[in-house]
């Protein structure tokens, strides 16, 4: 279930496991009623919150979400500690409501597991947008949260502090196109695609 947040409308992602009614939040990055409204129309309990990067439109009110409910945030690689250390900065520039700092539950690693419910997310870091950025995939699916990595037609920016135009494309084609053409994939903005139809379409990184 995808839940638009913010003003930039970051697609927040409600991931459910259907036979124990558990679910795991992505990218909680604001308007936090909205997010616990969608959880409590759903019936689920929310287990844990999980990151792809410290973008304050990604990641803004998961401090908050977390002390209210007393859940975990696990995510984004550690790499992306200095933005999750900059949001009151980021907060002045971006227009957003002062936010507090906070650190992780835990720090993901390429080919760790997020578990919840009965359903585990493969975590695969692909830097370029962020250096600490990374991707959920859940295999029985074939689903991705890709976050600012790739876009329906388009791909993530690499003009913010520490981004790499090269390692991004790196990111895609080594550790996404690997994943299959059938993978469909919600991004961080705009409507979702799969790994295929991007593979064909996309002036980016098309084949």
């Amino acid at each position: 279930m995808i839940i638009p947040v913010t003003s930039y409308q970051q697609n927040c992602s409600l991931l459910i496991c259907e036979e124990t009614q558990k679910a795991a939040v992505v990218d909680p990055g604001g308007d936090l009623d909205k997010i616990l409204s969608a959880a409590m129309q759903e019936g689920v309990e929310l287990e844990k919150i999980c990151l792809t990067h410290g973008h304050l439109d990604h990641a803004g009110a998961a401090g908050e979400l977390a002390e209210r409910l007393g859940i975990p945030i696990e995510g984004p690689h550690q790499d992306d500690q200095f933005l999750l250390d900059s949001f009151k900065q980021q907060s002045q520039i971006f227009g957003f409501p002062e936010t507090r700092s906070f650190t992780p539950d835990r720090w993901l690693e390429d080919g760790d597991t997020i578990r919840f419910g009965n359903i585990e997310l493969d975590v695969y870091h692909c830097p370029g947008h962020t250096p600490g950025h990374v991707v959920f995939h859940q295999k029985e699916n074939q689903i991705a949260t890709v976050g600012d990595v790739l876009f329906n037609g388009s791909i993530g920016r690499t003009d913010f502090p520490f981004g790499d135009h090269a390692r991004l494309i790196r990111s895609i084609k080594e550790k996404l196109w690997p994943l299959g053409n059938d993978v469909q994939f919600v991004p961080g903005h705009g409507p979702t695609s799969t790994f295929g139809h991007e593979r064909k379409t996309n002036p980016f990184v098309a084949d």
